[in-house]
């Protein structure tokens, strides 16, 4: 069962009666994030940005690749 609260002074307080005994263990976790309005104005990177370090490493690979990468990698027939 889920119960709903809020905190106050540092205690969390739950909007409605509950019938828990005392030293009973309850997990408590925030519905918001704190972080999370810096996360939305913060922007997402792209996939080029995240892989632009790597971007053009690869050397000597053959020039129909994307085409047959199933053939390079698991002996399939060219297309």
């Amino acid at each position: 069962m889920a119960y709903k609260g809020h905190v106050r002074n540092g205690v969390v307080v739950l909007d409605e009666p509950a019938e828990l005994e005392d030293g009973e263990e309850v997990s408590v976790r925030p519905l918001r994030d704190r972080g999370a309005a810096a996360t939305e104005e913060r922007q997402i990177p792209t996939l080029y940005e995240r892989l632009k370090n790597i971007i053009g490493k690869a050397k000597g690979l053959p020039p129909d690749l994307a085409r047959n990468h199933d053939h390079y990698l698991h002996g399939r027939p060219k297309k």
